[in-house]
């Protein structure tokens, strides 16, 4: 079985964390500028408030049996100091139920048949 980790950083974050995955043995990563906020719900600078925080969206397909050491290190990665800071990001994990290559057509996620 295969997950997907979505993991939101702060973009200054965002190198560190795809650094620390590819020295981990990931490479493989989709990555997105995106913007939005949590639950506090911007921020407010003086007399402007900033509904939407800009952030990026980092998207990789792992085994599931990698999920935890994945996740923890996107999260080490992309903390703030030592113990973190609001705006740090959030990690989602989803079930993948398959996985094709486009130039093979290979099913990726498919149980390996043995001979």
């Amino acid at each position: 079985m295969m997950i997907m980790v979505r993991a939101i950083v702060r973009p200054e974050k965002a190198d560190d964390v795809l650094a620390a995955l590819m020295d981990n043995g990931y490479p493989a990563v989709t990555k997105y500028s995106v913007a939005g906020r949590g639950k506090q719900r911007g921020i407010k600078i003086g007399e402007v408030t900033y509904d939407e925080i800009p952030k990026t969206m980092l998207m990789s397909v792992v085994k599931a049996e990698d999920k935890d050491f994945v996740i923890n290190t996107i999260m080490d990665a992309a903390r703030s100091g030592t113990k973190g800071a609001f705006g740090d990001g959030k990690i989602f994990v989803t079930d993948v139920e398959d996985v094709y290559t486009i130039s093979s057509g290979i099913n990726e996620a498919a149980p390996v048949e043995e001979a």
